[in-house]
């Protein structure tokens, strides 16, 4: 004869987390997420380096254009300011003779940007001849 068994006999076992999986796994998290947004801010920046050192070289490219056509930079400077979309960019032209060959001038055009509070720089250069410009 079997008989069965009665619910005051059978213990229920619960799945549930103890105190020291709970508190590892917030230990875990206290050390991945502040990992996690530091490598964001990372990318973040280095997005932005790139997309404005891209503009940059586009400004230097068009002020060593203007030197080339009126021998002076924009507005008749060797160095101002230009503002492409909501960045502004600083730049200064600085011309001396190449060393190799004094018929050569090196012309170099040098922008500033900022990203995130940090100052970058771009360098363009070129040679042409010192009656060019």
């Amino acid at each position: 004869m079997k008989f069965a068994p009665s619910n005051s006999s059978v213990k229920r076992h619960r799945a549930a987390f103890t105190l020291a999986e709970v508190l590892a796994a917030l230990l875990f998290m206290a050390i991945v997420i502040p990992v996690a947004l530091e490598g964001l801010r990372i990318a973040s920046r280095a997005g932005q380096v790139g997309e404005r050192k891209a503009a940059a070289a586009r400004v230097a490219e068009r002020v060593l254009n203007e030197l080339s056509v009126t021998g002076a930079g924009p507005g008749g400077t060797n160095d101002g300011t230009i503002t492409e979309g909501v960045h502004e960019f600083r730049w200064t032209i600085q011309s001396e003779a190449w060393p190799e060959d004094n018929s050569l001038q090196q012309t170099m055009v040098r922008v500033i940007y900022f990203v995130q509070g940090s100052e970058y720089e771009v360098t363009v250069c070129t040679l042409t001849g010192t009656a060019t410009l």
